[in-house]
This record gives structure tokens, sequence and C-alpha cells, in this order.
């Protein structure tokens, strides 16, 4: 009994601390529904998904060689399948409630830290191995919230904690090369991180594709995650515009420019929400629930990684132009490395797009394989060409794709 109350004063005291322990009970976790959306809190994860992209343009853009492209495209890779596996996660149960909502807010933490230090994540000589190391730690953690969240959400279903167990293997075994690559530093790293990616995701893709036991039970919810990535990316990329230009934003060859760089994104967007992400998504519904893992894992979670790296390298090569114009005559060329972000951004999504359709609507548009063959093939003459003119030249090749596969392709007849 407290002490100095009586019987009836301890009852009362009760009732009112009763409700207090629900406070700070965790809900348990939410299965998804078949009908279930993406929730607003989501859309919040996905943001400092999409600004941890943005910086590793920013990274490129520091010093554009095919090294910082390299260095560029193993960050993407490392965000990326992160990314994938919470968008996996939060199609099994809510990602808005109880400990699973803790767990993503602190994912979201660690991601915003990472993309403010991300700029010095490749170590050279004597520098700094704080931001490496800091890189490393996040990652670690980020994939333990992981491992934790998929163990808390699989108490009650033997099938996902049998999957959660085959998952740790490849997740904790690139963990010591990470934190080796950011002590070494330099071409080592690089080597470190790649082999990091490799285990973490391909092992993990493997255990997903062949012995994977995690459903996907609201296609339209697996679907929206992926498109709004996609179209945060898009929105994302044109703050290159005002990067690149600084403060000779107003000059009529940057002013053409960023209207150029808004016409490509239009084009990309329409590409993806008007001739794909519709018919893909109502091919998807119909494969049965214990058969979808497959093609969800290799048509969202790896042909969807394409789309993103195209975007930020376009998003790059825009504010090279941008740049390029605000201090250079506009009849000037752009250097090897940033024509080809310039022009192998789009060819990537373009490719990404293919593997995309044809994993899921069992259809590519021939048009489409043409547009990135030409375009890759025009990148030699491209170089010689003013940097105002190779990016229109990248925005007509693409509103040109536009008209032409809305003239003559309709997807969703193709997907029946």
């Amino acid at each position: 009994m407290v002490k100095g109350l009586n019987p009836d004063e301890l009852g009362c005291w009760a009732k009112k601390i009763g409700p207090m322990r629900h406070i700070f009970r965790p809900r348990p976790p939410v299965p998804t529904k078949p009908t279930h959306r993406a929730t607003p809190y989501e859309v919040f994860f996905d943001l400092v998904f999409v600004f941890a992209f943005i910086r590793v343009g920013t990274l490129m853009a520091q010093a554009p060689t095919p090294r910082g492209l390299a260095h560029g495209l193993v960050l993407l890779l490392l965000l990326w399948w992160p990314f994938t596996n919470y968008a996996w996660l939060a199609n099994q149960v809510r990602a808005d409630v109880g400990l699973v909502r803790a767990g993503n807010a602190a994912v979201m933490a660690a991601i915003f830290v990472a993309a403010i230090v991300l700029p010095g994540a490749w170590r050279h000589g004597t520098q700094s191995l704080t931001a490496a190391l800091t890189l490393a730690l996040v990652y670690i953690l980020v994939r333990a919230i992981y491992l934790a969240l998929l163990w808390h959400i699989s108490a009650d279903n033997p099938q996902l904690r049998a999957s959660m167990r085959l998952r740790v293997i490849p997740v904790s075994m690139g963990w010591p090369a990470l934190l080796l690559g950011a002590v070494l530093g330099g071409e080592t790293q690089t080597l470190l991180w790649v082999a990091a990616f490799l285990i973490d995701g391909v092992g993990g893709l493997l255990i997903a594709v062949f012995a994977g036991h995690a459903r996907l039970p609201s296609t339209s919810h697996f679907a929206e995650r992926h498109g709004l990535i996609v179209i945060i990316a898009l929105g994302e990329s044109l703050v290159s515009v005002g990067v690149g230009a600084g403060s000779a934003i107003t000059h009529w060859p940057v002013l053409i420019a960023a209207l150029l760089a808004l016409t490509a994104a239009l084009a990309m967007w329409w590409l993806y929400f008007e001739n794909a992400a519709a018919p893909a998504g109502q091919a998807l519904a119909r494969i049965p629930v214990a058969d979808r893992t497959r093609t969800g894992a290799i048509a969202y979670s790896v042909a969807h990684f394409p789309l993103i790296a195209g975007i930020i390298y376009l998003a790059l090569g825009i504010e090279v132009v941008l740049r390029h114009l605000a201090h250079h005559t506009a009849g000037a060329p752009l250097d090897w490395t940033s024509t080809a972000a310039l022009f192998g951004g789009p060819a990537l999504y373009l490719i990404g797009r293919a593997l995309f359709l044809r994993l899921t609507v069992r259809h590519t548009p021939p048009a489409q394989i043409l547009a990135a063959g030409i375009i890759l093939a025009l990148l030699p003459a491209a170089r010689h060409l003013p940097a105002i003119a190779a990016l229109a030249l990248i925005a007509t090749m693409l509103i040109a794709l536009v008209c032409y596969e809305r003239m003559t392709w309709q997807p969703t007849a193709a997907a029946r």
C-alpha cells in the first residue's frame, strides 16, 4: 500500500494511472490490407531518402570526373537497397503505427545525417575519416533497425521469421567491409564498399527471389511507393537548376536552359506515369499473392534503380550546364564527364523503364530502346556542341519519344 493513502484513495490513484500505462505500451503491428495506400508519414520518409540521393549529385558535382561518377553510383546503390527493404516492410505492416513508426523515424534521422556528410564520403590521402566513418555507421544502424523491425513484426508469422533469419546473414556480413573501407579510404574504400553492397544487396535479392517468404499483400501500395520516389526525385532534380545558375538565373541563355531542364523532367514524368506505372501496377495485381515476390523484387526493387540513378545523373548534367552558362559563353561545350552524365542519365532512365515494362506488362516499346541507343550514339558528337545545344538535344529526344508513344503504343492493351 502506498504510504499515506487509505484504500479509497489508493483505488482512485490506481484508476488515474491506469490509462497512463497504455501511453507507454507499444501498439502491436497493424497488418496492411490489399487496399492499403501510402501514408503521409511514408511520403516524408521518401523525401528524406531523395534528399540523400540529391546530395550524391552534390558530391559528383564538386569535381565531375569518371571516378566521381563511379563513387556516386556506389553511394546510390548503398542508399537504394535500404529504401527498397523499408518499402517491403511497410507493405507487411503499417509504417506509421507503434514501434514501426519509431523505427522509421530513427532511420530518417540517420539518413538525414548521412546526407549532410555525404559530399565528404571519399577519403584521399590524409583527409579526415569522419564523413566516411559516419556513413558506414549510419548504414549499419539503418540495416540493424530493419532487422529489429522485421523481428518485431514477424512474431506471429513463422514464414516471415524464417525469412528474417536468412536475411541476417548477407545484411551483417557486409558491415566489416564498410568499416574497413571507411578507415582505409581511396580506391580500397571503393572496392570494399562495392563488396559490401554485393554481399548485402545481391544476397538479399537472391533470398527474396528464391527463398523469400514475405508476401506482397498490397500491390497498389507497393507500386505507389515506387512511383512516389520517382516523382519526388524528378521534382528535387529541378533544384539543380537554381544551384547551377546561381545569381545568373536572369541571363537569357540560363533561362532557356532552365526551361529545357523542366521540359526534360516533364517528359520523363510522362514516360513513367502516363505510359508505364498504371499498366505495370495492374499487371502486378493480377499475379497471385504467393507469386508476387519475384516480380515485385525484380521489377520494382531492381528495375527502379536505373530510373532513380538516371534522374540523378541528368540532374548533375543540368547543374553543370547551368553553371557552365553562368560562367562561360553560350557557345562553349561541356567536358567529357559532364556530357556523359547529361546523356547517360536519360539513357539509363529509358533502360530502366524498358526493364520495368518487360518484367510487368511483358512488352517493351521498340522506340524506347532505339531512343536510348541514339542518345548514347550521339554522346561523342554532343561533346563538341554548345552546352545549351546538348541539353536541347536531350529534351527534344525525350519529347519526341513521348509524342511517338502517345500516337502508336497503348500499354493497357499490351498488359492484357
